[in-house]
């Protein structure tokens, strides 16, 4: 008569046993998921160098030579800026292209007719910039090098009025140099320059090549001219460079402002944008 009784409780303490040992198991693999999560997030927020490795180096170093090579050049810089004597109030700013263009500065200035003559070729130089510009918006309806030219002159007026630099020491005007007629115009930063650099990008853009590399041929002749003649710093020429690249950046995101917001327009309203 008890033996049923003790086969009735040991097939129902089978099943609490197993239950408690799947709690505990569950219980073991939620703290060792805790456990994880928190070593995911010690290591999220340590530093990225202590798990830099020494072949970590060594393929930063092979994949990415060029940010090391920059790096290096700014602590070369770093040391340059530190350590030079600064040029007195009463002194000329020191300029590098003109110590480079030296002998073509003497050249020049004993021969007025020479300088006259490529005075003259820059002028016309600046004429085929200008005649390039307006050509692609008047003739083939583009008008990207146009509003790069007015973002680039805007700028260039704001800050070359803002910073009035003084004429270079040596400076060999000419009459027949653009601005025509030895008017006075601003030293930063170079036009001449600017202008030159976003003709030639438009020309890349309409794979026009051999016009692109005469025109960057000829950009690079006006440099070396401007700095024998002292008709713009180092730095102006420098900027202008890097103002007619950015300057026509900028027109092409203003145009792709436009078009975008034209599209989503015709898109939402088709008859309001089409009858206005």
């Amino acid at each position: 008569m008890s033996a049923a009784p003790t086969t009735t409780v040991a097939a129902t303490a089978i099943p609490l046993k197993r239950k408690k040992t799947d709690a505990a198991a569950k219980t073991q693999k939620n703290n060792q998921g805790n456990e994880d999560e928190q070593e995911a997030i010690v290591e999220s927020v340590a530093p990225a160098f202590t798990k830099w490795r020494r072949r970590d180096a060594m393929n930063a170093v092979r994949e990415h030579w060029l940010p090391v090579i920059l790096g290096g050049a700014l602590l070369f810089f770093m040391w340059v800026e530190y350590t030079l004597r600064m040029v007195p109030t009463s002194s000329q700013p020191f300029d590098l292209g003109f110590v480079a263009t030296r002998a073509l500065h003497r050249l020049l200035s004993s021969s007025p007719e020479l300088n006259s003559v490529l005075a003259a070729l820059n002028t016309v130089f600046v004429g085929m910039q200008t005649s390039y510009i307006l050509w692609t918006f008047v003739v083939e309806g583009r008008g990207r090098p146009t509003i790069s030219a007015l973002f680039m002159f805007t700028c260039r007026g704001i800050l070359g009025y803002s910073t009035q630099l003084p004429l270079p020491e040596g400076y060999l005007g000419s009459g027949v140099d653009f601005p025509v007629g030895n008017v006075s115009f601003f030293l930063f930063f170079s036009g001449h320059v600017a202008g030159s650099v976003i003709a030639s990008q438009d020309m890349r853009r309409m794979q026009r090549w051999e016009l692109a590399l005469g025109f960057e041929f000829l950009n690079a002749l006006q440099v070396v001219r401007l700095l024998a003649t002292r008709g713009h710093y180092t730095i102006d020429l420098a900027a202008g460079y890097a103002a007619g690249l950015l300057f026509d950046s900028l027109a092409g995101r203003y145009l792709q402002t436009k078009t975008a917001t034209a599209a989503a327009l015709l898109t939402t309203s088709p008859r309001k944008f089409v009858t206005n």
